[in-house]
């Protein structure tokens, strides 16, 4: 029986393969299509477990690396390398679906995933219901004869509510447990990792991640990656051949690179994360932080149960009273946060907007403008600097105007 090993142990060794990478610490992208055979048995002889080399679109060394590496990192039996997060959901949903079928996704998920669910398998006769991120136990209510799927976030994009895994999964096993009626249950991991849950221990069937973002840690690669059990990784494989998203040669080999390092990346950005979380809760500009591991934040208690460490992505819920022409000024005048789209790379981050614009009742009701902030690796208190000029330029402001104060 393999000894299991430690996560920084795992990070620096899992994957890793003399033979294939002829000595060299990190396995070279391996940049093929056609893999050639030197007898017509070998040529003709299918894999069906998919660990050896027919064609670059099915696997090569360097994406088999990848896979072995974050399958132990989930503590799963299998992962499967694809081109994106998104494609990593879309494999993980389509693999279970069909016509008829009717599928119960978060509220709270990334919204191109519910968007995807919505226009893209709403075409083809599948049925998607959205449920409150804290439903909980509850869940089971809204289960049906012909549901296939329960789709879980945690915490929630944008809005950062942890759910309650154990009691979903619980939930959904009673009805899963009925004669030919299984029903799959998937959650994207990304804002965690499984540094910091692991919720294949918590019973769910299939993890997603988006490893463009803390995976692959540098904002250069577009990745996703999906982890299960040997019970369901034929139809995840199928449905990704199918539908031909595997991950290009280049974005494993930045993967495997970027999660040497996640560890210690993630240590010390949830640290500064922490920190200016803490600072936003004094600032009289803020009525919300939305951090689940900080103490008093919603989902706190969740969070500390369930999970063994944290990320460094919150939302800020601004006061009333501030107009777009003052949240304007704040960002355009930043000067280490920087806006885009995206996370999980070594730069901090910081748009606008209320975003989960369909989530019904509307989480925003009764507040000012929201913000999403990442922490990425700058010095912490240049940071809170840099925020500190932005509220001072929010401020200039009058309050429900678009006129600034005079000076």
């Amino acid at each position: 029986m393999k000894k299991q090993r430690r996560v920084d142990t795992t990070l620096t060794h899992a994957g890793r393969n003399a033979l294939a990478s002829q000595g060299a610490v990190n396995i070279p992208p391996f940049r093929a299509s056609t893999v050639l055979f030197d007898t017509i048995s070998g040529l003709r002889t299918w894999d069906t477990d998919f660990r050896a080399f027919h064609y670059g679109r099915i696997g090569t060394p360097g994406s088999q690396a990848l896979e072995e590496a974050y399958a132990e990192l989930e503590g799963a039996d299998r992962a499967i390398a694809v081109s994106c997060g998104l494609a990593a959901i879309n494999i993980s949903i389509s693999a279970f679906v069909q016509a008829g079928d009717h599928i119960l996704v978060t509220a709270g998920a990334y919204d191109p995933a519910i968007t995807f669910c919505r226009s893209h398998l709403g075409r083809f006769g599948v049925e998607i219901e959205t449920y409150p991120p804290e439903i909980g136990a509850n869940i089971e209510a809204l289960i049906r004869p012909n549901t296939r799927v329960v789709y879980l976030e945690s915490p929630s994009s944008m809005t950062f509510e942890i759910q309650d895994i154990p009691a979903i999964v619980s939930a959904v096993a009673k009805q899963s447990a009925k004669p030919d009626n299984r029903i799959v249950t998937i959650l994207d991991n990304t804002w965690a990792t499984p540094l910091n849950l692991r919720p294949l221990d918590l019973g769910v069937d299939i993890v997603v991640q988006a490893a463009t973002k803390y995976l692959v840690g540098h904002a250069d690669a577009m990745l996703g990656i999906i982890a299960c059990s040997n019970t369901d990784f034929p139809a995840i494989k199928s449905e990704t051949l199918y539908q031909g998203v595997n991950a290009g040669s280049e974005e494993v080999y930045l993967g495997l690179r970027g999660l040497r390092t996640l560890s210690v990346r993630m240590e010390r950005q949830f640290a500064s994360a922490l920190k200016i979380a803490q600072w936003l809760q004094q600032r009289p500009e803020v009525a919300r932080v939305l951090f689940p591991p900080l103490p008093g934040a919603p989902g706190h208690d969740l969070w500390q149960r369930d999970f063994t460490g944290g990320s460094s992505l919150m939302g800020i819920v601004l006061n009333t009273g501030y107009a777009v022409e003052a949240v304007n000024a704040m960002l355009d005048g930043m000067q280490l946060f920087a806006m885009g789209f995206s996370w999980g790379g070594y730069e901090s981050l910081l748009i606008g907007g209320r975003p989960q614009r369909g989530r019904t009742p509307d989480v925003y009701a009764g507040f000012g403008p929201a913000m999403r902030l990442y922490t990425g690796l700058e010095d912490v208190d240049e940071l809170i600097a840099d925020l500190e000029s932005g509220f001072n330029r929010l401020s200039q402001f009058e309050p429900g105007t678009n006129a600034e104060k005079d000076k």
